[in-house]
């Protein structure tokens, strides 16, 4: 995109030769030139300040601040120089709350924002004229301007102060089917949500679903705003179900999630309605109802294959993967972890990787399979150790570590239990290089046969696994 050089700066003559004079200017200025300048400074105040009047004078006198106050009140705007006039006193309180508590408070004054000021003059006196005329749409465009304009990380409570003001006035609008009220619905529904008031929230985002239902009506975006209210109720339902299963409260958290799978389902989006599937899934594998948690999950499956969405669709398998290892049909656990590593992989899902290999380890190391375990556990710890996360480092370097105890802690004990040489050779031979401990190949057939069992790697473990009842251990 190009850059425009920046505009000039017009200023009248007499700020241009004060500005020369500051003393920050790097030039020292000869008495002479300064006689000259002064002669200059006052020719010009008596040709172009002769007349100059008391609001002139005052003019220059005060603050951009309390100029604009002024002009409030002379032009008649009493209400918009009482809101003003209350927003900045609450300006100035949450700069002393900060100072108190030695916060640093990054906004510089009111009065050194003159655009902001200026913002302020236009939409409140605006918003004001409208309302003795009593046309509260017009009300409701200038405040939900200022909203807008001050929708940034520095001055939320100011949209959200005109956020409240466009809600009050919404209630008065009639004559377009309540979209404004709607929206002031959707705003009010933001503010209680970013504050963690969730039920507040989701009463608003309700109201908001219910005016838009049937309605075409569109925001700036060009999106409909009945699929906004249902992805905003959605979201709000998701947060509340959250908190009740970390209260282990199954029950209300299914209620509220098959609420929003019914609202899902209205919306006509598949993508959301799998999505409300696979947390009303999750609700019930919390629960241990494991039947319906499988039954929902697939259905999140079906629709993220229906969609070609692979993410989505990994995200199914390792939930239904969960379902099934809580109902300890490992086989099959291990069927659907192994299609989350694939798909993972091929999306350059490294994350999923860690997390489905470290699952997979898990199992096969519960079950005997330490060799197995420790292959899994391995893949886990290189991908963390490519993505640089030392959090997941250190928990995949000790899951690993223990897979590896386990696979040659039976050799070990069983050279301890030898008590010859030959054992006593190979163990101070492992003990100094830690390195893979060694097999004897020639000591006795039943011990040679238990050290060959020991150190081979079944070759179809898939085989052996469905060989046993998912609770059966056949390694020892």
């Amino acid at each position: 995109m190009t850059t425009l050089p920046p505009l000039p700066v017009i200023r009248p003559k007499l700020t241009s030769l004060a500005r020369k004079k500051l003393p920050c200017s790097p030039s020292t200025i000869p008495r002479s030139q300064l006689i000259k300048e002064k002669d200059d400074i006052d020719h010009y105040l008596e040709v172009n300040f002769k007349g100059l009047s008391k609001e002139e004078v005052a003019a220059y006198r005060n603050s951009y601040k309390k100029n604009i106050c002024v002009d409030m009140l002379r032009d008649g705007y009493h209400k918009s120089f009482t809101e003003l006039f209350a927003l900045m006193k609450k300006w100035d309180a949450l700069q002393e709350t900060a100072r108190v508590r030695s916060l640093s408070w990054l906004q510089r004054p009111l009065e050194e924002q003159p655009d902001k000021l200026d913002h302020f003059y236009h939409y409140l006196t605006r918003a004001e004229a409208a309302e003795r005329k009593e046309y509260f749409e017009d009300v409701y465009n200038n405040l939900y301007a200022l909203a807008c304009y001050f929708n940034n990380s520095e001055d939320k409570w100011v949209r959200n102060h005109f956020y409240e003001r466009c809600f009050k006035i919404a209630q008065l609008i009639k004559i377009d089917g309540g979209k404004k009220e709607a929206e002031a619905h959707a705003h009010m529904g933001l503010v209680f949500e970013e504050e963690g008031q969730l039920l507040e929230a989701a009463e608003h985002y309700e109201a908001f679903h219910q005016l838009t239902e049937g309605r075409i009506w569109k925001d700036e975006t060009g999106r409909f705003l009945s699929l906004l209210a249902c992805e905003s109720l959605l979201r709000t339902y998701r947060l509340l179900s959250d908190k009740m299963l970390e209260n282990k409260e199954y029950k209300q958290a299914i209620r509220i999630l098959i609420k929003a799978s019914e609202i899902a389902k209205e919306g006509s989006d598949k993508k959301m309605e799998g999505e409300a599937s696979y947390y009303l899934g999750l609700a019930h594998l919390a629960a241990g109802e494991y039947e319906t948690a499988l039954t929902v999950l697939n259905t999140y499956s079906k629709i993220s294959t229906d969609l070609d969405d692979d993410l989505s669709l990994g995200r199914a398998y390792e939930a239904i993967a969960k379902v099934l290892q809580s109902q300890g049909e490992m086989t099959e656990a291990i069927k659907y972890l192994k299609k989350v590593v694939k798909i993972a992989r091929k999306n350059f899902q490294s994350l999923d990787v860690v997390r489905a290999s470290t699952m997979l380890g898990a199992i096969y190391n519960e079950k005997g399979y330490y060799n197995k375990a420790s292959e899994y556990f391995q893949q886990a710890f290189d991908t963390t150790a490519e993505l640089t996360n030392l959090r997941q480092m250190d928990e995949t370097k000790v899951h690993y570590g223990i897979a590896k105890a386990h696979q040659i802690m039976p050799r070990v004990n069983n050279y301890i239990e030898s008590a010859d040489l030959t054992s006593l050779d190979f163990l101070l031979s492992w003990k100094e290089s830690r390195s893979k401990i060694a097999c004897e190949p020639t000591i006795g057939g039943s011990r040679r046969s238990t050290r060959e069992s020991l150190c081979q790697i079944p070759e179809n473990l898939e085989e052996e696994l469905s060989g046993f009842p998912d609770n059966q251990k056949t390694e020892t």
